[in-house]
């Protein structure tokens, strides 16, 4: 008797652990792992295209809906390009000094400690922020979500 509950047992476990490995292979996350270092080099060049005004190549990046949060309001993708292309806020250098990444399925959620210096309506700041990233990846593509600034007091 005893070992047939524990076959049963065994029987029982072995299906589990098979049922639960296909649903594991069958997902997303793990058909496509996602890489943190794939989004922290995506941010990295993001800010150098920013402090190299590459306005079309960070339109690509921008998702259509994103939304940008800043010290002085927030917008959407046209007028965050704009804005770029026209100088009405130069990103001339983040220095990054923290950074984590979190996945919520295909959503990549990046957060950065920096120091930014820009140029903003023509006066040279340099300001310390948490940056808020979030990226979506929509086929094999990453794309910018949002972005969002929350400026530090006293650093």
């Amino acid at each position: 008797m005893k070992v047939s509950i524990l076959g049963l047992c065994l029987l029982g476990l072995t299906v589990f652990v098979s049922c639960t490995t296909q649903k594991k292979a069958g997902s997303p996350a793990a058909d496509a792992p996602h890489s943190e270092q794939e989004i922290i080099n995506l941010s990295k060049q993001k800010w150098e295209w920013m402090a190299d005004k590459k306005a079309d190549t960070l339109a690509a990046l921008f998702h259509e809906n994103a939304m940008f949060v800043h010290m002085g309001g927030s917008w959407g993708k046209q007028q965050e390009v704009n804005i770029i292309r026209s100088g009405g806020i130069h990103y001339k250098h983040a220095e990054i000094q923290e950074t984590s990444v979190k996945f919520i399925g295909n959503t990549a959620i990046l957060l950065s400690k920096i120091r930014l210096l820009a140029v903003v309506g023509g006066n040279e700041v340099t300001n310390p922020f948490i940056v808020t990233e979030v990226y979506v990846k929509e086929g094999n593509k990453w794309a910018l979500g949002s972005l969002s600034f929350t400026r530090l007091m006293g650093n």
